[in-house]
């Protein structure tokens, strides 16, 4: 089992990179979250790995962090979620984050991911808000504005037309005390981004 990888990063796409270890050229699936984290093409990065054997490929999935992929590992777990989706999943936001909404038993924030209906979403908490409830006991930490602010923000995007996966990226980086600085910065970003 490849547990991870250091090297070389010889390339950087959207949902991959490819890092060079010791002469062969690992490619490796990676979340949104993963790839801010990987330097540029030529720098030394170290990855946590995981490999998933397929009948017709040798699939290897990597993450920056330990929590990342035990979180991906506990959503492959769940009935009808395959390490795609729950690629799509992390790159919702970073792992604390996504700890907090199963807790939370936020399932729209699970919907907003491409491939998870209603049935789906409500089954990753169902399965694994239970597992997680220990993780969120031993330090996670809650970020400040979030819960009811944030969510009233995330709402308040959706309302200006952003689907709800835009307005989660839009206010990943936001910062603020309440929904309407949560929202501003959030348009900031955007417009910025454009």
């Amino acid at each position: 089992m490849i547990a991870a990888v250091s090297g070389e990063v010889i390339s950087r796409r959207g949902d991959h990179v490819v890092i060079d270890a010791a002469g062969v050229g690992y490619r490796l699936a990676v979340s949104a979250e993963t790839l801010r984290t990987v330097p540029a093409v030529g720098e030394r990065v170290s990855l946590h790995a995981h490999l998933i054997p397929r009948d017709d490929a040798l699939a290897l999935y990597g993450f920056a962090t330990e929590d990342e992929r035990e979180l991906f590992l506990a959503l492959i777990s769940v009935s009808g979620v395959g390490p795609k989706v729950a690629m799509a999943v992390l790159s919702g936001g970073s792992t604390g984050e996504l700890l907090r909404a199963l807790a939370s038993g936020d399932a729209k924030r699970f919907q907003a991911v491409p491939g998870i209906g209603k049935r789906t979403a409500e089954r990753i908490i169902v399965e694994l808000r239970e597992k997680i409830a220990g993780e969120l006991d031993e330090g996670v930490a809650p970020v400040a504005g979030e819960g009811g602010a944030r969510e009233e923000a995330r709402e308040g995007l959706i309302g200006l037309g952003y689907t709800p996966l835009e307005a989660e990226r839009l206010l990943g980086s936001a910062s603020g005390e309440s929904a309407e600085e949560l929202v501003a910065a959030a348009l900031r970003n955007a417009r910025a981004a454009a």
